[in-house]
């Protein structure tokens, strides 16, 4: 047998799923109905209480005004209401000036009383449209979008296979030619075979970072990652390669989308500076609640102002020549740092060189910051000009 409070507990289960059922939205039809039930009420209270209609006759105006802003109906049943509620108010009314109870200006509220409600139905029916019209553009926009990116996935899949295949001939072609003209001409093909397979690389990166799996992130110490990708570019170009300041902080990111990231920073970096420039890198992390910072900074040649707020567009590149660039390096390295919730910012002088800043999330919970090694003092580096020093 149920105890008292096993029936108090079942009643209070049976009141809670009925408060469910009546919680907001409401059916439609059921909204409906308890607006006619709750107007017709208030018109029975007008003929009864002659003399006090005008409460009542408020409660039906203000309910229809009300449960139309919550369905709009559509303008023929609107119409359609309009009418019965305006008929029926007027003969409510019309009642209490036959008998004397009230003046005959009364009967005008009922035509003031409508057009407020148009007024109020104009404005609704023109923020529905509204409202249709910036859905279907953002539909339209969310298709083509879509399109694009499987556009670009598509063409840098069935790019990738023959150009690897061309690349592997031409080398072979290389090998092959004792001409000097010949060897240069087959140079040229290799540098642009290895450019298209770049910019195949790239694309399909770009088009993939705005995809849900696009990140696979874990815990990246980022003092270590970046000396780990120093010292793996040290050998590609007579540079004087260099670390700057080095937190010791971990973020969540995916390493392999943020080395090519760092990758195309640095590929930037070299393609603008000479033998002699300096290339460093820096990781900063002020503290809980800033973005952590990645740094790429040279003295090469820098950005133009005109340029410099286009660096990050697709297929802008300042290069010229057989070594120019893909035009789609920063745009990737965009990608990448929007894709981990952060951004990415350049500043630059032209003639005095460049800084990218690859700002990524801050880890969640206060940074327990550690003291990096000063600036070019770090395992390898020649203390007396920064320079990393060349292992034999």
């Amino acid at each position: 047998m149920p105890t008292a409070d096993g029936g108090m507990a079942e009643r209070i289960w049976g009141l809670g799923r009925s408060a469910v059922r009546l919680s907001w939205p409401f059916r439609p039809a059921l909204l409906d109905a308890v607006w006619a039930a709750f107007s017709a009420v208030n018109l029975v209270a007008i003929f009864a209480f002659a003399g006090w209609e005008t409460v009542p006759f408020h409660f039906i105006w203000i309910s229809f005004t009300l449960v139309y802003g919550f369905r709009t109906w559509a303008p023929r049943p609107t119409l359609a209401v309009l009418g019965v509620v305006m008929a029926t108010t007027a003969a409510a009314i019309g009642v209490d000036v036959a008998r004397g109870t009230e003046s005959v200006a009364e009967l005008t509220e009922v035509p003031l009383m409508a057009a407020m409600f148009l007024a109020m139905v104009w404005h609704a029916r023109r923020k529905l449209t509204a409202e249709q019209e910036s859905r279907r553009v953002g539909e339209e926009n969310a298709r083509l979008l879509a399109t694009q990116r499987r556009f670009l996935q598509d063409a840098s899949h069935q790019l990738r296979t023959p150009i690897t295949i061309a690349l592997g001939h031409a080398e072979l072609l290389a090998g092959g030619l004792t001409g000097h003209q010949e060897g240069h001409d087959i140079e040229v093909v290799l540098g642009e075979l290895n450019r298209l397979r770049r910019i195949a690389e790239r694309l399909l990166v770009i088009a993939a970072a705005e995809g849900p799996e696009f990140l696979q992130p874990e815990a990246v110490e980022l003092d270590s990652f970046t000396m780990e990708i120093l010292r793996r570019w040290r050998p590609t170009a007579d540079r004087r390669w260099q670390l700057g300041r080095l937190d010791k902080v971990t973020v969540q990111a995916d390493r392999e989308r943020l080395g090519l990231a760092v990758d195309a920073l640095l590929e930037n970096a070299v393609r603008h500076t000479t033998s002699g420039d300096v290339i460093k890198l820096s990781v900063a992390a002020v503290g809980y609640g800033f973005p952590v910072r990645l740094i790429v900074a040279d003295t090469g040649q820098g950005i133009p102002a005109g340029l410099l707020r286009h660096v990050f567009d697709r297929f802008r590149s300042g290069d010229s020549g057989p070594s120019r660039g893909t035009g789609l390096g920063l745009a990737l390295v965009s990608a990448v740092a929007r894709a981990h919730g952060g951004d990415v910012l350049v500043n630059s002088t032209p003639g005095q060189g460049s800084e990218f800043e690859l700002l990524l999330p801050a880890p969640a919970g206060p940074l327990a910051l550690m003291p990096g090694p000063a600036p070019g003092k770090v395992a390898g580096a020649d203390a007396a000009d920064g320079r990393l020093a060349r292992k034999p």
